[in-house]
């Protein structure tokens, strides 16, 4: 009786402190389209995201018509990115990208950050072991 009960209070134990262990999500996200109706889904996904994971790693990869969610001469969403970014949701603009669309930099977000080439950026994540998610309907 005394192995029962002490078999049983290990598994209780061990599934309480399953229970208390937050996975840590690591997500990559890749953003190609200059649709607005995406780029304002994408923003409540942030939402109930971070709702659902609030220690979760993510990172949008933004590069083709995508990178307009990052310009602000185009953007409709700044005010969520910066509020977003403020959170902890990393923004970056494909540098190759901004030079081949002729984009003037300047019109970055500051709040986004840089890589060189957006794809090998998310295929360095998935190398890593991040989950990838591809941004749209």
């Amino acid at each position: 009786m005394k192995k029962l009960l002490f078999l049983l209070a290990i598994l209780l134990g061990s599934a309480m402190y399953a229970q208390q262990t937050e996975r840590q999500h690591r997500i990559i996200m890749q953003l190609t389209s200059g649709d607005t109706l995406v780029h304002k889904n994408l923003m409540k996904q942030f939402k109930n995201m971070k709702e659902a994971a609030p220690t979760m790693q993510v990172e949008v990869v933004c590069h083709g018509p995508g990178m307009d969610l990052l310009m602000s001469d185009r953007s409709i969403v700044q005010a969520k990115v910066k509020e977003f970014a403020a959170q902890g949701i990393v923004f970056l603009a494909c540098d190759n990208t901004i030079r081949e669309r002729n984009l003037d930099p300047a019109k970055v977000l500051s709040e986004a950050g840089h890589v060189k080439a957006g794809i090998i950026h998310i295929v360095e994540r998935q190398e890593d072991g991040w989950s990838y998610i591809k941004a749209g309907f």
